[in-house]
């Protein structure tokens, strides 16, 4: 990566913002590559290189600006995972919650106020919900969600079922979740405060 910063003049130009595109393609072609069946070794060793590559090429931006290398980079990962497994690596006993206790390691640690800060913006709707609704339930935030168990299936087909139904009434099915999660947003923000002003 250093040679090419150096000698390709595509690589030398390249920067964070210019590279965001190739970054969430290259994520794009390795979940491909693990959703195709059956999974192709070889394209999935190829695409998880071309994702590790954008990771080296920011690193090697960063370390031309002198902020940080890929060392700094693999040293904070490793940091990060140990501190969060200490029944792991500290002979902690394990707990019960395991995704609630590292969700609450992270609010801790980055002193968070809010279950929905660090949520990125940039998250595709769905996945948005996803976050948002599973960071709620790990900080045992105090707001009613469905609990009703459903299958892989089920889930798929009754979204597309919605999406159907939403196109056919003339609903943009993507705003309808957008505007419900927000509503949502602020049902947790508001439980949060309560939370905190009861405690005070």
């Amino acid at each position: 990566m250093r040679r090419l910063r150096a000698d390709c003049p595509w690589d030398a130009q390249q920067t964070h913002r210019s590279l965001v595109q190739h970054l969430i393609e290259e994520t794009a072609e390795v979940v491909e590559a693990i959703e195709t069946e059956p999974i192709s070794d070889v394209d999935l060793c190829e695409e998880l290189g071309d994702l590790l590559m954008q990771v080296y090429f920011h690193a090697e931006i960063a370390r031309t600006e002198r902020r940080f290398d890929i060392e700094d980079v693999a040293r904070g990962i490793c940091d990060k995972l140990v501190a969060r497994h200490p029944w792991v690596f500290d002979r902690a006993d394990r707990p019960e919650d395991l995704a609630g206790v590292w969700e609450q390691a992270k609010q801790t640690e980055k002193r968070r106020t809010s279950a929905l800060e660090g949520i990125p913006g940039t998250l595709n709707t769905l996945a948005k919900a996803a976050k948002v609704v599973a960071r709620t339930r790990a900080m045992q935030v105090d707001v009613e969600m469905a609990q009703t168990p459903i299958t892989d299936e089920q889930v798929g087909q009754q979204i597309l079922a919605l999406v159907q139904r939403a196109q056919a009434s003339g609903v943009d099915a993507d705003q309808a979740v957008r505007d419900a999660l927000r509503a949502l947003e602020d049902q947790i923000y508001r439980s949060e405060l309560q939370m905190r002003e009861s405690d005070e």
